[in-house]
């Protein structure tokens, strides 16, 4: 079954036919996680880095934020046993859409945040497709735990 992660939303499955999806992926960052020995997935879609810049909507969102939102997906996926060294961490979006004169930079900072995380879990980055200025949908199978891009109208493996 496919289920649709928004903008500020996260999802965790262990169903084997579940696909989890994200669409128009530009500044924000999309983020997979798999445990291939479990086979447990999930996926969210951040919309800003740091929950600092309004700590009210953090606390009723935070997949809105990167830092939060990211904390909220590992205790998920560790909640459901997900082993840590297991997991597979893909990421894409991190665009320069709106920002042509890259001012805040905010894919940019996205990215920065995710992969500072990440890092500091002891969790490697697999693959990632970020930055540029297009736009991106992402999917992930929880059979599998392959994740696709689709950009430009073109799909592919991550």
């Amino acid at each position: 079954m496919r289920q649709t992660i928004g903008i500020s939303e996260m999802h965790v499955s262990n169903v084997a036919d579940d696909i989890l999806i994200t669409y128009s992926l530009g500044s924000c960052i999309g983020l997979t996680l798999y445990d291939p020995v479990m086979r447990i997935g999930g996926m969210i879609h951040c919309m800003l880095p740091h929950s600092q810049t309004d700590k009210l909507k953090s606390e009723q969102n935070p997949c809105m934020f990167v830092d939060t939102g990211v904390t909220a997906l590992l205790r998920s996926l560790f909640d459901r046993g997900a082993v840590r060294k297991n997991l597979i961490a893909k990421i894409a979006g991190g665009s320069n859409l709106l920002d042509d004169r890259e001012i805040f930079k905010i894919g940019e900072r996205n990215h920065t945040m995710v992969r500072k995380i990440l890092w500091k879990n002891d969790i490697l980055i697999r693959a990632e497709d970020v930055g540029g200025s297009h736009p991106r949908t992402m999917s992930l199978q929880i059979a599998d735990g392959k994740t696709f891009i689709r950009a430009g109208g073109a799909d592919r493996e991550l």
